[in-house]
């Protein structure tokens, strides 16, 4: 009964930091808006696996040499902040292209990369794997210990995801879309810049 309590408590922990807007959610969200629930769940199945790689390394105690190695996790920040920069300009693009052209170009993605590049680029996701395994973990805990919760935070993921690619592809969300594509992209953009210098702010703040 404790262990059930334990991992219910890991869920609702790793479900509040999942569920919370941020890059990942906000694309995922525009991009089920934009091109439907398809391409969405695509999509968000390559940020979910993206954030199984960031569970793994948490889980495997490679989070904590991630947060002690300084220069390790500066790369890391500088090199996701640029991409997140990028998605940024991509956003941008999309807002000035016109409505031909952003159908053609879109044809040309490849969602699941997209979408675990995202991920894997944000060291610091290793930060809410960390909280919320430390909800369910005990300091004395064996290795497989963490294997259970862990599994249940990979599967909230997967959940949140789709749950966002699910509820922003209904066909009142994709109308709004439609009406305001270019003012929603401009927005995008923005969130994308100011969350990318964030991170590499953070990269070199002492």
């Amino acid at each position: 009964m404790n262990e059930l309590i334990s991992l219910g408590s890991t869920a609702i922990a790793f479900f509040i930091v999942a569920v919370s807007p941020g890059p990942a959610n906000i694309s995922n969200a525009a991009i089920a808006m934009h091109y439907g629930r398809r391409t969405s769940l695509v999509y968000g199945a390559g940020l979910s696996f993206g954030l199984v790689f960031w569970g793994i390394v948490a889980a495997s105690g490679m989070g904590a040499v991630l947060q002690s190695s300084l220069y390790l996790l500066t790369a890391l920040k500088v090199l996701g902040g640029v991409y997140l920069l990028w998605l940024a300009l991509q956003s941008g693009r999309q807002a000035i292209r016109s409505d031909e052209a952003d159908i053609v170009a879109t044809e040309k993605q490849n969602w699941f990369v997209k979408g675990l590049i995202l991920n894997m680029s944000n060291p610091k996701s290793v930060l809410a794997w960390l909280a919320a395994l430390s909800v369910g973990v005990s300091p004395g805990d064996s290795g497989s210990a963490i294997i259970a919760p862990t599994l249940v935070c990979i599967l909230v993921g997967f959940a949140n995801n789709a749950l966002y690619s699910m509820l922003f592809s209904v066909g009142g969300m994709m109308k709004t879309y439609r009406k305001c594509r270019r003012w929603i992209s401009g927005v995008v953009a923005t969130l994308f810049a100011f969350a990318g210098l964030g991170l590499i702010r953070s990269a070199f703040a002492r």
